[in-house]
């Protein structure tokens, strides 16, 4: 998997700016909006390091979100 971009990839690319803090809060119609989120990521590998072993890896990700 590549991860590096090049400057003409990086050139391509379109920004935009996003609306205002208060325009943002208009799309809900009443007092109190706001979300608790907790992300939580576990991962662990384990390989033996000898001659004809295997590796072995499980990775997790957790995330609960609560709006109010």
């Amino acid at each position: 998997m590549r991860t590096e971009l090049t400057l003409a990839e990086v050139e391509e690319q379109d920004v935009e700016l996003l609306p205002a803090r208060a325009a943002l809060g208009g799309f809900h119609h009443h007092p109190g909006n706001w979300a608790s989120v907790y992300a939580s990521n576990q991962a662990m590998a384990l390989n033996a390091g000898s001659h004809f072993s295997h590796a072995v890896a499980h990775a997790n990700q957790t995330v609960f979100v609560v709006q109010g």
